[in-house]
């Protein structure tokens, strides 16, 4: 009974601890479907996002397009100075940050002191999962009309996963003929074509697995107990660190990377990387058209350290599409490097963007 009583006692105190030190229990990240664009976050929309890690509790709002991040500029301030549009994934919505510690908002406020002359302004079409493919409408439907003079493609490495769409859809539980986003397949010819989002791709993912039933009751407690989610945490920390002794690594995401990089380096790819390389490389192309059409300059910026760490071969492989085609390449790791600072060291102990 004193054994009880000790628990209740200490599930009380950690219950009322955590309410107060925590914000918010679960994330809440809501999203729509837009014809012709896909899934993307619901305009002016309040999101949510914490890793339970001491990492983060960030409270964002969504602009009126449905991205994270301020609202655009006025067409005539965009052409006034030098307006630059960034695009790209996870690393481009920055869930993790507030809005004003976003890469592009810094890159304004930094060009506004050094370089006051261009009277530079930045905007963001990122969302997480995508690969260039997908992004293609963020410029088409949202970016173009402020006619950018500089249009960056933000790249990450899983883009090349994620531009190739039998890979996607086993990243995710999607049916590779019905994607929530742009997509290409193959025309009769074996030509790639793009193929818009599907509205009724939810219909025809796969099902979950059924989840044991102490399984389902712990999820519920989670989801409204801080002081059970943040034992819950706790457990998923431990069963990592497991993990990671067994991979012999303390950096099971770096191990996975360096995996993947070692395959790159092949001199001949495996089949299913020739496709993500040539899904790639289409979904570049269609990018370059539309800068080309458009009077403005393409540029690919290859983020984080795994670019240049574990990632050699997937930079040259990129740098190989971007050079051939005229694209300038920057590394943000050598840049890190340049500035003394550690290319492997995220901002955030248990999240590696940025």
């Amino acid at each position: 009974m004193v054994i009880i009583s000790g628990l209740l006692l200490i599930a009380l105190v950690g219950e009322a601890y955590f309410r107060l030190a925590n914000p918010f229990i679960e994330s809440s990240i809501p999203v729509h479907f837009v014809d012709g664009v896909g899934v993307i976050r619901e305009p002016n929309a309040e999101l949510r996002y914490a890793n339970w890690r001491d990492d983060f509790f960030v409270v964002s709002y969504t602009n009126s397009q449905g991205f994270l991040g301020r609202e655009p500029v006025s067409p005539e301030r965009a052409a006034a100075g030098c307006h630059m549009a960034f695009i790209g994934d996870s690393f481009v919505e920055s869930i993790q940050a507030p809005i004003a510690d976003k890469f592009h908002v810094r890159l304004e406020e930094m060009a506004a002191r050094e370089l006051p002359r261009l009277d530079i302004t930045t905007q963001a079409y990122g969302i997480g999962g995508t690969g260039q493919i997908n992004q293609l409408p963020y410029y088409d439907e949202y970016a173009r009309h402020l006619n950018p003079k500089l249009l960056v493609l933000v790249f990450y490495i899983n883009d090349f996963v994620n531009n190739s769409t039998t890979l996607q859809s086993l990243n995710y539980p999607m049916d590779p003929d019905r994607m929530p986003f742009m997509s290409a397949q193959r025309d009769e010819s074996g030509a790639l074509k793009l193929r818009p989002p599907d509205p009724e791709y939810w219909r025809f993912m796969r099902p979950k697995p059924p989840m044991a039933w102490h399984k389902r009751y712990w999820g519920r407690l989670v989801s409204i107990s801080y002081f059970a989610k943040w034992l819950d945490i706790k457990k998923g920390w431990a069963v990592d660190r497991i993990g990671a002794i067994r991979a012999r690594t303390s950096a099971p995401v770096e191990y996975v990377h360096q995996i993947t990089a070692n395959r790159f380096a092949a001199g001949r790819l495996a089949p299913d990387l020739e496709e993500a390389l040539e899904y790639t490389t289409f979904g570049i192309e269609q990018f370059k058209r539309r800068a080309d059409r458009d009077g403005a300059t393409l540029a690919i910026l290859a983020a984080t350290e795994y670019m240049g760490r574990w990632g050699d071969p997937q930079f040259d492989r990129l740098s190989a599409i971007a050079q051939a085609r005229g694209i300038p390449i920057i590394s943000d790791y050598d840049y890190i490097l340049r500035q003394g600072h550690d290319a492997g060291e995220s901002r955030w102990t248990h999240d590696s963007h940025w």
